[in-house]
């Protein structure tokens, strides 16, 4: 494949011409740095189309054929988080990678139509098994969409065959300076929406969500800034965020489930700490615990690897 048609199949249309150009650089750099480069052909098959679940406009991007996977992004992400865990798993597994809304390449309505609220997304996600025809799945969730699935698997077991926690916010967020002034009472949405420039936030995806900056390249973050840096993204962001202040439900949720679950850990989480991971799989019944050397986003810095740990506990279960 070529690099103007790998430009094509992923520069994302959505985003306004001048901040495209600027995502090529990231999108290069996937491909030679994380793993795409030898596998072309698995990329070239990733589908994307919009599906409207819970009112909202959702963009989903979808490959390979198989049971299941449904993966769901972290807060300031979007579905390209598990572009190089998708790699591991698409030969063998449906992989299906949504945004959530306010987020990516989904719509982002204003607070007054769409609540930013974990049992809002969960909702959302709940309809797209309908509009999908996922059936039941495998759910996996990393950070603000780990406290979804948690959510999801409680309310609808039906629809999760196994979970998959990836360092899950059931717990207030621990996000730095940069992300408590976000929080500030009365001036938090003006500086999240107006004072998070580039460099801030390029400051707080180094310093808190990864423990190895070097991991991520710069042209990545910076694709991930592009796609916050529009007012109904910020908002949408602000509110997300605003939302999981109080995690005291999601415990008792995550107390109360009763299905294999994996809990996929960053051994040097900052966000969520490994003694939240050890308390969470203590508190889930047939879970296990799988620490990785890596942040709070180990789905960035070591994607192979959190791929074949999700394979080797699909194996297991499916042997089981």
């Amino acid at each position: 494949m070529s690099d103007s048609l790998s430009m094509e199949l992923f520069c994302r249309p959505w985003l306004p011409p001048r901040t495209a150009a600027r995502t090529r650089g990231a999108i290069r750099h996937l491909f030679l740095t994380r793993g795409y480069g030898p596998r072309l052909p698995q990329v070239s098959e990733v589908v994307y189309r919009d599906v409207t679940a819970g009112g909202v406009r959702v963009r989903v991007a979808e490959s390979g054929s198989g049971p299941t996977l449904l993966l769901l992004h972290g807060l300031f992400l979007d579905n390209t988080t598990w572009n190089g865990v998708r790699q591991t798993l698409v030969e063998r597994y449906r992989v299906v990678t949504p945004d959530l809304p306010g987020f990516g390449a989904s719509e982002k309505p204003h607070p007054s139509r769409f609540a930013y609220a974990v049992d809002s997304f969960a909702e959302v996600v709940a309809d797209l098994y309908a509009g999908l025809e996922l059936g039941r799945a495998t759910l996996v969730g990393h950070c603000l969409g780990g406290a979804v699935a948690i959510t999801l698997a409680a309310r609808h077991p039906e629809l999760v065959s196994e979970l998959v926690l990836v360092g899950a916010l059931c717990e207030a967020p621990r996000l730095g300076a940069y992300g408590r002034l976000g929080l500030l009472p009365g001036v938090g949405g003006f500086v999240l929406k107006q004072l998070w420039n580039r460099r801030i936030f390029s400051a707080f995806f180094r310093e808190q969500l990864v423990l190895r900056p070097s991991a991520v390249a710069p042209e990545a973050i910076a694709a991930y800034y592009a796609a916050f840096d529009e007012p109904a993204a910020r908002t949408s962001a602000h509110e997300s965020l605003r939302a999981l202040t109080d995690t005291r439900q999601l415990e008792t949720r995550a107390s109360g489930l009763r299905l294999p679950t994996l809990v996929a850990w960053g051994s040097s989480d900052r966000v969520v700490p490994a003694s939240t991971a050890r308390r969470l799989a203590r508190s889930i019944k047939d879970s296990r615990l799988e620490f990785l050397d890596a942040g709070h986003a180990p789905q960035e810095e070591r994607p192979r690897e959190l791929g074949h740990v999700l394979l080797r506990f699909l194996d297991d279960q499916r042997d089981g």
